[in-house]
């Protein structure tokens, strides 16, 4: 009769190495919160443009041409935004123009105040994946 080899696994073995785990638990957070900020500063910067009563902004170019506008998708195509959750929110706003000529910086606003109540939301302690499945 053939020997059959068994082997023995040791509960601790495989999947159960904890020493390459993510030693730093605040850098994700902090990560996070960083893109969060970013994003919302994009909407603040054009959230003083909406409506009846919204300020125009001044804008210089750097071959020193002066834009004077309230129009939020002028605004943020001469914006030179850097941070990429930033400039995710000037993505939405041209997709925005695209697909509906209009709501431009409406979008943006709704954005930044969708993040806004999500970063509270991840302050009182809600799992990321939960504030997200939330919306």
């Amino acid at each position: 009769m053939p020997e059959v080899q068994t082997k023995s696994h040791n509960a601790n073995s495989g999947g159960g190495n904890k020493q390459g785990a993510f030693k730093d638990k605040d850098k994700p957070t902090e990560i996070r919160m960083s893109n969060i900020t970013a994003a919302k500063a994009v909407a603040d910067a054009i959230r003083t443009s909406l409506g009846p009563k919204g300020m125009d902004k001044m804008i210089q170019s750097a071959n020193g041409d002066v834009t004077i506008t309230n129009d939020g998708a002028t605004i943020l195509k001469q914006m030179q935004v850097l941070h990429p959750a930033a400039r995710m929110l000037v993505e939405l706003s041209k997709a925005q123009d695209i697909e509906a000529g209009d709501g431009t910086t409406t979008v943006v606003i709704i954005a930044g105040s969708l993040l806004s109540a999500s970063a509270k939301l991840l302050e009182k302690g809600i799992h990321p994946t939960t504030v997200s499945e939330i919306f």
